[in-house]
């Protein structure tokens, strides 16, 4: 393993992810760029689970990523820290997190299958945080690779201006004619050929050759072209016909690059070692250092209408974002995205959210599963720390005297849940604890327990999201536990709007309350939020009891609907009241609320919501008719077909309910030679049936 590296310059820091659809090949690139860099001296094989980035047992035995693992690393005079993120959807939270503090990403597309479902979900994530991104088009070597037609995808699809920088050498394996055996660097117009005895390490660079000249002075002419609609400089030269410099393309591709004006098309093959350090180049070149980000924005914790702003240097006052929690048994591991500042071990911040000071006895340099010590991090860094009481995901951490909030960190909702049943009282104790650490640490994980029968609802984000929840219950934590099939976790909204009145006077020991609360309750359509608004104009409403009734109000809504799940696409309204400046109080305040919230709930009536999966399924053109058959009888709707390559994907929106097991009947119906991803796509109307099923609960 690599030593501890002293703190590198801001501005050759790269704060990076490598993002993709599953099976693309992020983890096998991201061990590339470790072992080409002298991290590790041996290459770890997903397959063989040898990895360094997937060292959860989890991972290693269904060769996926589940975790985003962090790890430092110096390549070309700069210090990376690289996250290597999960690719299957039910893991997408660990994406989200990723990216909201990373400053870069590299995002790793098949060259076979091209722009993925998952693939176009992470590409929405990262414009969500304006994240600059360069491209690498793997898996250049398999079979019916097409590099040109994923570049043509990304500008379609991604609604992206893909600018390659770099063309293959041939396509396919090598019994094929035409194999692929290198790349071609438009920048420099050299030939690069990778050495196989090496796994990659050691590469020639040499001109190009006869055959390929043609395509590469085609494309060399294209990026220029394409470039010079970003500088007036490089039009002028290309218009007088002048040789145009590597380092004038490398800084104006750079420049748009942070803008978020283009990206860098790279291609090449990870597992054979071709073309991932010139990714590794490219990442030094095209995406950002902290320093060239904007100042971070946030509010004044006292006054949320002011707006904050912190330079990323060492000078301004500390700031760092909580972006994930590690449980261990001797304590959690918090992870911090410093922004500004410095932050030394045994010091005191404070957590705006919480309006509490936080001490931090201990400072960690993350190395995925390896950690080491630090006196301090600054601006920029990634780090751990532990010793933390109030802070959850997402949280500020800013020096005490200069208080700032920053954006938190929005997570999907969960849509699928399974029971859990304790075998025995000491096992129910136990659980409690085990499905709050892991809460802690997963904050699409939600668990609720039921008091008077022992029974366990466990949500996540799919079915594979519970069974590695489930294994990690039966073998990590040894707990005897038995697990009852996922199901769907259904929402509610309201039918129409009503207005109701609620409350009035009670005597309660001898005291008498009184309050009576107004309310407007309607629906938002096509929204997942719940809104609390205050058109109260009645001077007699004290602010205080103002702040009394949101409160309820809002614990009211996380009771649910009728039915008892979560409300969602609701506006509450508050109309004003009737109030009593000696009997009005809160247990009478609490009471109008709660009266008024059930009469408004009775008087707009429910409507049961099922969350309705879009789904990607890839298929030989000889099932498609039985594909399409199949997700007919699922309540599911075709919205699009179209071809990739000798495939077809069939886009559609179905029901989760009716897609339990469907990974495995879509198997069988193609004899095991199609694929299928799937993620939320909205909540829609449940059947009668299923209304009527829980109403006789």
């Amino acid at each position: 393993m690599a030593k501890e590296r002293p703190v590198a310059k801001l501005e050759k820091l790269r704060n990076i992810g490598v993002v993709a659809h599953i099976d693309a090949g992020k983890t096998t690139v991201t061990e590339k760029m470790l072992f080409y860099s002298s991290f590790v001296h041996k290459v770890g094989m997903v397959d063989a689970g040898t990895t360094v980035t997937d060292f959860d047992p989890e991972e290693r035995e269904r060769g996926i990523t589940i975790n985003a693992a962090c790890v430092t690393f110096d390549w070309n005079g700069h210090a990376f820290n690289l996250i290597d993120t999960p690719g299957h959807v039910d893991f997408t939270a660990e994406v989200e997190r990723s990216l909201r503090v990373l400053d870069g990403a590299v995002v790793v597309f098949s060259a076979r299958e091209g722009v993925e479902a998952q693939s176009e979900t992470v590409w929405r994530q990262a414009d969500k945080y304006h994240v600059p991104r360069i491209a690498f088009i793997n898996k250049m070597d398999r079979e019916g690779a097409n590099f040109y037609s994923v570049v043509d995808e990304i500008e379609e699809r991604l609604n992206a201006k893909p600018i390659v920088v770099a063309i293959p050498v041939g396509a396919g394996p090598p019994h094929l004619p035409g194999a692929f055996r290198g790349t071609i660097d438009l920048v420099e117009m050299k030939q690069l050929t990778f050495d196989s005895e090496s796994q990659g390490e050691k590469y020639d660079v040499s001109d190009i050759e006869p055959e390929m000249q043609e395509q590469a002075t085609l494309y060399r002419e294209k990026l220029l072209d394409d470039l010079s609609m970003f500088s007036d400089e490089m039009t002028e030269l290309l218009l007088s016909g002048e040789e145009i410099s590597s380092e004038l393309i490398r800084s104006v591709l750079r420049a748009a690059t942070l803008s978020d004006m283009c990206v860098p098309i790279f291609c090449g093959s990870a597992l054979d070692g071709i073309g991932v350090q010139p990714v590794m180049d490219g990442v030094c070149y095209y995406l950002p250092a902290p320093n060239d980000l904007p100042a971070i924005e946030g509010t004044d914790p006292e006054k949320p209408e002011k707006k904050e702003t912190r330079e990323l240097t060492d000078d301004d006052p500390f700031c760092a974002l909580i972006f994930k929690i590690e449980t261990h048994s001797h304590g959690d591991m918090y992870f911090l995205r410093v922004y500004s500042g410095t932050l030394k071990a045994n010091s005191r911040v404070l957590n705006p959210r919480a309006k509490e000071k936080e001490n931090v006895p201990q400072i960690w340099r993350i190395q995925a599963d390896h950690r080491s010590l630090v006196d301090s991090v600054s601006a920029g860094d990634i780090c751990g720390v532990i010793g933390l009481r109030f802070s959850v995901t997402g949280d500020t951490l800013c020096d005490v005297k200069r208080p700032i909030l920053l954006e938190s960190i929005t997570f999907p909702q969960t849509v699928v849940s399974m029971a859990i049943e304790p075998e025995s009282s000491d096992e129910h104790k136990k659980l409690k604890q085990v499905l709050e650490s892991m809460r802690r640490q997963d904050p699409t994980f939600q668990a609720s327990i039921n008091e008077e029968t022992g029974q366990t609802l466990v949500s996540g984000m799919g079915e594979l999201h519970l069974e590695v929840v489930k294994h990690r219950l039966l073998r990590e934590y040894k707990l005897k536990v038995r697990v009852r099939e996922p199901r769907v976790s259904y929402r509610e909204t309201l039918k129409k709007a009503s207005e109701v009145e609620g409350g009035g006077q009670r005597m309660l020991g001898g005291v008498r309350h009184f309050a009576e609360i107004s309310l407007r309750m309607e629906p938002i359509e096509d929204s997942q939020e719940i809104k609390i608004a205050d058109a109260a104009k009645d001077e007699g409403f004290k602010p205080e009891w103002r702040e009394i009734v949101k409160e309820a109000l809002h614990e009211e809504t996380l009771g649910g609907g009728q039915l008892g799940f979560p409300l969602i696409g609701v506006k509450l309204t508050i109309l004003g009241g009737q109030f009593s400046e000696t009997d009005t109080d809160e247990v009478a305040l609490r009471f109008a609320v709660g009266d008024a919230y059930r009469k408004g709930l009775q008087e707009s009536g429910i409507v049961l919501l099922e969350p309705i999966m879009k789904q990607e399924i890839q298929t030989p053109d000889e099932y498609v008719g039985d594909v399409v058959s199949d997700i007919n009888q699922r309540r599911g709707v075709v919205s699009n077909t179209h071809n990739r390559g000798k495939f077809t994907v069939v886009e559609a929106e179905t029901p989760l309910s009716s897609l339990f097991g469907y990974s495995s009947a879509l198997l069988g119906i193609t004899k095991g030679r199609a694929s299928s991803s799937m993620e939320l796509a909205k909540y829609g109307p449940a059947p009668n049936e299923v209304v009527k099923s829980f109403m006789l609960e």
